[in-house]
This record gives C-alpha cells, sequence and structure tokens, in this order.
C-alpha cells in the first residue's frame, strides 16, 4: 500500500526523522530545525525517495510542536497520520523496549507506521483552532480566579490580614472576572459566524442542556464528530462510557467511566445539571436511576452520556433536537 514509511520524533525545536522502505533495503535519518526552510529540505528528500501520495508519516501529538510540520507535509500531499503519544508508549513497550533516545523514537514511529497502518490526518478548520485556543485560555482563567478565591478566602480568616492585601485579591479577581467574560463573547461570536460549523453548533444549542460552551468543546474535542462514526464513540471519547474493571476476586462486577478527553467530560457532567431542569427527556430518565437505586452522580453521568448521544445525533443526521424523537429513543 505504500512504498515509504516515515516516524518523526517531534520536540520543541527540533525534529528526528527515520524513514525506511517496506522490505527494509532503503533506510535512512535525518534531524531537521522546527522552521520552514527545513521542513522543504525535509519534503524534497522524501519526494526523491518515494512519491508523496505513497508515504506514510507517523507523528505524536506533542503539545502543539507537531502542527506546523503536519500541516507542511499534508499541503506537500504526503499522507499524515498524527497518533497519540499514548499509542506509542504501549507500542514501544510491546517491543519490549526501554531505550529512549530522540532517534530511537523515531525509528519506533517508523516500525508503528509500517505494523499497525494508522488512519490519515484531515486537518481541522480554522474555527477548530480558534474555539481551542479561547476554550483553553478561559480554563486556565477560571483556574487562577479559583485559586485567587481560595486565598481570599483564607486571608479573611486570618487575624493579622492586611487590608491592602485583601484589596488586590479582590481587584484581581474582579479583573479575571471581565477576561473571562470577553473571552466566552468571542467564543459565541465565533460560533455564530460563518463557518464550516455553524450548522452544527446552532444545532447542538437546541438541545436543552447543552449551552454555549459545552457546544464549543463538543466540536473542538471531536472535530464536529468526524472522528466518532457512533454515538457509542463519542460517549468513550468523553470517557462516560461505562466499562468493566474486574480482576480476580477482588474486583468483582465493578464497572467505572473515566479516561477520554478531561474537559469535555467535564462540562458534559455540568451540562447535565442544567439539562436535569430544562430537557424534557432526561428528567424522567434520571429519576428512574434514582428509583432502581443508583447513586446520584452516578445517574448525572448517565444523564450526561445521554446528551453526546442526542449531540451526536443531531450533529450527523443533520436535525435539530426533536423531544418527541428523543423520548422515544431513551423509550427503546
Amino acid at each position: 500500500m505504500y512504498q515509504l514509511y516515515v516516524g518523526i520524533d517531534i520536540a520543541a525545536k527540533t525534529a528526528h526523522v527515520h524513514w525506511q522502505s517496506p522490505e527494509g533495503d532503503l533506510s535512512g535519518n535525518q534531524v531537521i530545525q522546527q522552521c520552514r526552510r527545513d521542513y522543504k529540505r525535509l519534503a524534497q528528500r522524501l519526494k526523491s525517495i518515494a512519491d508523496p501520495a505513497a508515504s506514510l508519516v507517523v507523528m505524536e501529538a506533542t503539545g502543539n510542536y507537531w502542527l506546523a510540520l503536519a500541516l507542511y507535509l499534508h499541503a506537500a500531499d504526503f499522507v499524515v497520520s498524527v497518533i497519540n503519544p499514548l499509542r506509542g508508549c504501549h507500542f514501544a513497550k510491546l517491543h519490549l523496549r526501554r531505550a529512549k533516545t530522540d532517534a530511537i523514537d523515531a525509528a519506533m514511529l517508523c516500525q508503528f507506521a509500517q505494523t499497525i497502518h494508522p488512519d490519515p490526518w484531515t486537518p481541522p478548520p480554522a474555527i477548530y483552532h480558534q474555539l481551542q485556543q479561547r476554550l483553553g485560555l478561559r480554563e486556565d482563567l477560571i483556574k487562577t480566579k479559583t485559586q485567587h478565591r481560595n486565598r481570599l478566602h483564607a486571608m479573611r480568616y486570618q487575624p493579622y490580614a492586611e487590608a491592602c492585601l485583601i484589596a488586590r485579591l479582590e481587584r484581581q479577581i474582579a479583573l479575571l472576572q471581565q477576561e473571562i467574560d470577553q473571552v466566552t463573547a468571542e467564543i459565541k461570536a465565533l460560533l455564530q459566524s460563518d463557518h464550516e460549523w455553524h450548522e452544527a453548533a446552532r444545532r447542538l444549542q437546541t438541545i436543552p442542556g447543552i449551552g454555549l460552551i459545552t457546544a464549543a468543546w463538543l466540536l473542538t474535542a471531536t472535530h464536529c464528530f468526524a472522528r466518532c462514526d457512533t454515538p457509542e464513540q463519542a460517549a468513550a471519547y468523553a470517557g462516560l462510557a461505562p466499562h468493566a474493571n474486574e480482576s480476580g476476586s477482588s474486583r468483582r462486577g465493578k464497572r467505572q467511566t473515566g479516561g477520554g478527553h478531561a474537559q469535555l467530560r467535564a462540562s458534559l457532567y455540568l451540562a447535565a445539571g442544567s439539562a436535569l431542569q430544562h430537557n424534557p427527556c432526561l428528567r424522567p430518565f434520571y429519576l428512574r436511576l434514582i428509583q432502581r437505586g443508583k447513586i446520584k452522580q452516578v445517574a448525572r453521568v448517565a444523564v450526561a452520556r445521554k446528551l453526546v448521544h442526542m449531540a451526536w445525533a443531531v450533529v450527523v443526521k443533520q436535525r435539530d433536537f426533536d423531544p418527541r424523537y428523543a423520548h422515544q429513543a431513551l423509550a427503546a
């Protein structure tokens, strides 16, 4: 299928590249700087060996350092696959590799490409990057504000607390709230603007319980559900799908959720609280779970999972939320 397999280990300033033919008779290494001039030099070198459309390039999603090179190679018609670093780590453990250098990691990713043939990566639209950056900034601002509020709460119980320090913390909290409000307004303006995901964003917000921020997280985390072929996959990606956690006699019959996209899971859990008040389909579902003996937290996670199913349905099937149809689906 491919004439050349390429593994690239990404760092902040450099990238180690290893390539190999399927038969193993042709291989090579190269270290490049994270700059456009070296990207061009690498692309020319690989093109001299094999056709770009028949070359599979695998790299790990390490921070944001991989993005510029991945975009350049994709534009140069190479088949690029960007994998979760955990996949590369587990692949190395499977082959009992303990040594770890940039060159070894690049060779391991090349072997991963030849063995696994991961799915090609498609660059997301510009709206993805615009939303992701603002959502990340908003999360950081909220965390910092929470830290300051906790510090202010503790200081007010300090007998020798200075009034000027308390006033300074109060000003910082007010400024942080202003920044949060400003970023939230920018996210709202982006979702309402003309872009590839505009209609999906509108449909998501027709679901009672899913608001502005949850809709933005759903779009960015799942790439508008391009990564999820089924609603079950979407729930698993958010870490809301229950899975068995059994081993021997100490963990009989235990099931748990977790993993997946942490920010998306947290946002959906908060949205579930609003859905319990406003979604006509999910409130009865939640009460039935409570009557069966489920604790409130578990029942709320189940509501969050149902929200993911509804979100997947309105986006993929291109239909606004219909409570009558949702009632039938929940009854089934």
